[in-house]
């Protein structure tokens, strides 16, 4: 058990029956009163965030959530197939909700981390950085700037993406998953 002032961004605690990770908390006091720790929750399987107060004699189950190697096989018709690490006559499949927007990021059979909730999988936790190539660009047109200097291309995975000018079909870009921007280019072709 968590105590009120224990709530810290990237912990997970159960409420309500489902897991919930602390975005944020903020342990404060007014005037005369005991102090309360106001914190912004996301329901890690639905997504929805709240605000929750926690206040001095509340305590809070801290979730045990595991993490596990799945290997991504392939989508087909808005379902994603997946197979354990060590045994790929064990698979399953998972569900756009669950797999999030995950699918524009990875490459098939690559392994991804997921998140397990007493015995289910909740949800896919992707690596920071991928690697990805260029299948689509277009030629960079001198004299272009007026858009900032950048052009759109489409990746491997039908992820289409803005980047600067310089960047042709087959270069390899290394991409940020958090907010889906190109940071750089890993290698020409």
């Amino acid at each position: 058990m968590l105590e009120y002032n224990e709530i810290t961004p990237k912990k997970c605690i159960i409420m309500d029956g489902a897991p919930y990770e602390v975005l944020s908390s903020h342990v404060f006091r007014m005037q005369m009163r005991k102090p309360v720790n106001q914190t912004k929750l996301k329901n890690i399987i639905t997504g929805k965030v709240t605000e929750r107060s926690f206040h001095q004699s509340e305590k809070a189950e801290e979730a045990d959530i595991e993490t596990k190697n799945i290997k991504y096989l392939y989508e087909n018709r808005g379902e994603y197939w997946f197979c354990e690490e060590k045994d790929a006559s064990k698979r399953f499949k998972l569900s756009s909700e669950i797999y999030g927007n995950g699918a524009k990021y990875v490459k098939p059979n690559t392994l991804v981390e997921a998140m397990v909730f007493e015995d289910e999988i909740i949800g896919i936790k992707l690596p920071i950085k991928v690697e990805l190539k260029v299948t689509e660009a277009a030629p960079a047109v001198k004299g272009d700037t007026a858009q900032g200097a950048s052009k759109t291309v489409t990746m491997e995975t039908g992820l289409i993406l803005n980047v600067p000018l310089f960047i042709n079909e087959g270069d390899v870009l290394r991409i940020n998953t958090d907010t889906g921007e190109y940071t750089e280019r890993v290698d020409k072709k």
